[in-house]
């Protein structure tokens, strides 16, 4: 018996998106998550445009993760022109970086993800049958913003950051009314962790490639190497030599292989590389929640992404403890001729940009490969076996399923919708 699911416009994700699913004498032949949203062009408007103007423009491809464009694109600028950051401007940046997270972890968990293993439609069914649960994830969003606010000069699309460092930096003192509130967040974090710990979690194990950034002392979020989840670890120069992109027909955003391979990128990915680097207390939270030194399960994303908040803000609270007021909010980043790669961890997973920079200081080329485009081909290849598995369902049932299966995976679907090629044929 022949049977076409399609969901033509994906609920709880941040974007458009459509999936299609598509069966054949009982053989599911085709799960695609079909990325309509118009392409966005971000790296052609780039060309031509002053390098001091590439963060503040490519925060714009996202209004949920500004700081990690921002971020991945300064760290690329100042690669190219040679330039590194003092210390307490880099610790001012991880604290940035740390908001950014929890905002969009909380926003993810409570809002989006929950309600599916909670069994309500939406967020506000759950706060109707929990409010104080979905209070609690407000208020780590809250306290997520406050700190973009405090750091960036506001939450969304923050102006403070730039190239070299900050335009303005904060006194020690600014920072104590942060602090008490990312204290009371804390708990709220760790009361998380305990809560989505106790949701029902198929069985689900991925067997693909994993790859995030990695650093040796720490749970890396605004820098590092790549690193794979086989033991392989490049520079940030060599992306391009192990992730190859290529159009898919149905989605204006590019699919991604590492080394000929699916991959995922993300939480997951994170968490498994690293997980020995978080610090006590949120390695504590992590054995408490049931997740193991390494984390495969797309379902238990949700558990991993709660415990990067307690993270988070342990991270935001141990540098405002320790703050020290940079002697300049930021040091110089004349132009310089060349190439500049950057990464960095954005919530949904590693962010790579490349810049070729002229010698006026203009770019002349620019490449943006975000995460949710690096992980299209890892979600369908999910939706593939869930469909497969789940095949004597109900099409409603079967289709709610796979919906679910592509919320794991928290698709920031604007982000990747920014490249295509275009092809003309004239008769």
């Amino acid at each position: 018996m022949n049977r076409e699911l399609q969901v033509r416009a994906l609920t709880r994700v941040e974007g458009e998106g459509a999936l299609r699913i598509a069966i054949e004498e009982g053989k599911v032949t085709a799960a695609q998550l079909r990325i309509y949203e118009p392409p966005r062009f971000f790296e052609a408007f780039l060309r031509g445009r002053q390098y001091t103007e590439v963060a503040d423009i490519t925060s714009r491809i996202c209004g949920i993760c500004p700081v990690a464009y921002q971020t991945s694109a300064w760290r690329a600028i100042e690669d190219a022109c040679g330039v590194s950051v003092p210390a307490e401007i880099a610790a001012l940046r991880r604290l940035l970086y740390c908001g950014e997270w929890i905002s969009s972890h909380a926003l993810h968990i409570y809002l989006l993800h929950a309600p599916d293993f909670l069994g309500y439609l939406d967020a506000v069914a759950l706060a109707r049958a929990d409010r104080p649960a979905v209070e609690r994830g407000l208020r780590l969003k809250k306290a997520g913003n406050a700190v973009l606010e405090a750091i960036g000069g506001r939450a969304i699309h923050p102006v403070n950051p730039k190239a070299g460092g900050f335009y303005a930096t904060p006194a020690g003192a600014d920072l104590k009314p942060l602090a008490q509130q990312l204290a009371r967040a804390l708990d709220d974090a760790l009361a998380t962790v305990a809560w989505v710990a106790g949701f029902d979690f198929p069985d689900r194990e991925l067997d693909c490639d994993l790859l995030a950034a990695a650093e040796p002392d720490r749970y890396a979020i605004e820098s590092g190497e790549p690193a794979t989840a086989r033991g392989l670890t490049f520079p940030p120069a060599d992306f391009g030599s192990h992730v190859t992109e290529r159009q898919v027909p149905h989605s204006t955003a590019l699919h991604a292989t590492l080394d000929g391979a699916t991959y995922l990128t993300g939480p997951l990915a994170r968490y498994t590389i690293s997980s020995a680097r978080l610090s006590p207390v949120a390695r504590q939270a992590a054995a408490a929640a049931g997740l193991g030194d390494t984390c495969r399960n797309p379902y238990r994303s949700i558990v991993v992404r709660a415990v990067e908040i307690v993270y988070a803000i342990e991270q935001a609270l141990a540098i405002i403890g320790s703050y020290r007021r940079p002697a300049v909010p930021c040091v110089e980043v004349p132009p310089a001729p060349g190439t500049g790669h950057g990464v960095s961890e954005a919530p949904r997973g590693l962010l790579y940009h490349r810049y070729l920079i002229g010698s006026d200081g203009r770019i002349e080329a620019a490449t943006i490969v975000p995460p949710t485009s690096q992980n299209q081909a890892a979600i369908e290849a999910d939706l593939l076996a869930t469909a497969q598995a789940g095949i004597d369902l109900p099409d409603d049932e079967l289709t709610a399923l796979c919906e679910r299966t592509i919320r794991n995976y928290d698709p920031c679907i604007s982000c990747s919708a920014h490249f295509l090629t275009m092809r003309v044929d004239r008769g």
